[in-house]
């Protein structure tokens, strides 16, 4: 398909959840829905707008930072699952020039972590104590692209176990600097204790969220705070515990606890009206290209599959400030076969993707 080609994508658009026309072109890279006058290459099936990964780190690996290449690769990955938006929560790597492939997905960066000396993965943040938090959050906030992220909590090797990494008072200060700045703030937090702090100070989101209990859903809703609960990644808490268990028994039955209760923990907070997100936590140890996997785990969660389908499509991308399938839209769209809200496994299988009004696969 050349480069300028008119795209008549027809069948089933979803432009919404309940929102459904019979087709839509793509002219210039950009969605209409006025005929044109040009001949067009004809696509057809169930289109949804691309889908986003809310939680995923382009140029990361298990050992930090990734050359180039490897980005690609891995953004390539997550293109061909049909993720043309993804919010990175976190890399070391400069990964500036995707902006200029008009074949890869967007990205909407949040810098590069922050956290407490020695209390993260080695080579992946900025490793600071608390009083510098408030410089750094600032710094960060004027890299990123709107998002500033944390690491809100993580295994503390005198207390052998999961503790909060920040004092109330700075990470009020710090919350309150990225947002003068125009930044929202989110964070790791696997526990039970950051959470209250956080949420208190002003967060905008916290990632995994498996802490989350009785006593701090509510306030969550209340707030409005979002979680990404990255349920692929959860998956792998009973492997983790495995390994820790000789060193930090306590942390290792910690982690068990919450990797039992994580299906009951995002019930919950999507019941009480938490806003909920698909992430999939890819880039670190997990491989990229999961999102239709982790929809379909909020559905195992109990989340109903269209709210499931909007937590990767409208309602994530409305959370993120960027269009679906509207007029003038950028063209990123995913085409299937059969239609996801009938059944979200159905995501697996792109039969097309549109990036920027071209057929990529």
């Amino acid at each position: 398909m050349s480069d300028h080609a008119v795209l008549h994508v027809k069948g089933r658009v979803l432009v919404g959840p309940e929102d459904v026309r019979d087709e839509l072109w793509c002219v210039d890279g950009r969605i209409t829905f006025d005929r044109p006058a040009a001949e067009a290459v004809t696509v057809e099936g169930w289109v949804l707008p691309g889908l986003v990964d809310a939680h995923c780190h382009v140029g990361l690996d298990r050992h930090g930072p990734v050359d180039a290449a490897t980005s690609e690769k891995q953004a390539l990955t997550d293109r061909d699952a049909g993720t043309l938006l993804i919010r990175d929560a976190g890399s070391p790597s400069d990964t500036r020039w995707i902006d200029e492939r008009e074949d890869l997905p967007k990205i909407i960066r949040a810098g590069r972590h922050i956290a407490r000396t020695r209390r993260y993965i080695r080579n992946y943040a900025h490793e600071i104590e608390p009083a510098d938090l408030v410089a750094y959050v600032g710094r960060e906030a004027r890299r990123g692209d709107g998002w500033v992220k944390l690491v809100g909590d993580w295994i503390d090797r005198e207390a052998g176990d999961l503790t909060a990494c920040w004092p109330r008072p700075e990470v009020e200060a710090a919350i309150a600097e990225a947002h003068r700045l125009g930044a929202r703030v989110t964070a790791h937090c696997f526990a039970e204790d950051s959470l209250r702090d956080l949420v208190e100070a002003g967060i905008d989101c916290v990632e995994h969220a498996t802490g989350l209990t009785e006593d701090t859903i509510p306030l969550f809703a209340e707030r409005g705070v979002a979680i990404v609960p990255t349920l692929v990644n959860i998956a792998t808490f009973p492997h983790l515990a495995d390994g820790g268990e000789e060193k930090f028994p306590r942390w290792s039955a910690h982690m068990r606890r919450l990797h039992e209760r994580r299906y009951d923990t995002v019930r919950a907070a999507f019941d009480a009206g938490v806003p909920v997100f698909v992430g999939t936590d890819a880039g670190g140890s997990l491989a990229h290209g999961l999102v239709a996997e982790e929809v379909e785990e909020l559905t195992k969660a109990g989340i109903p599959p269209l709210d499931a389908l909007a937590a990767t499509a409208w309602r994530a991308r409305a959370w993120l400030g960027r269009p679906s399938l509207e007029e003038g839209a950028p063209a990123d769209l995913v085409v299937y076969g059969e239609d996801p809200r009938a059944d979200v496994r159905v995501l697996a299988a792109p039969r097309r993707v549109v990036v920027n009004g071209r057929v990529i696969g």
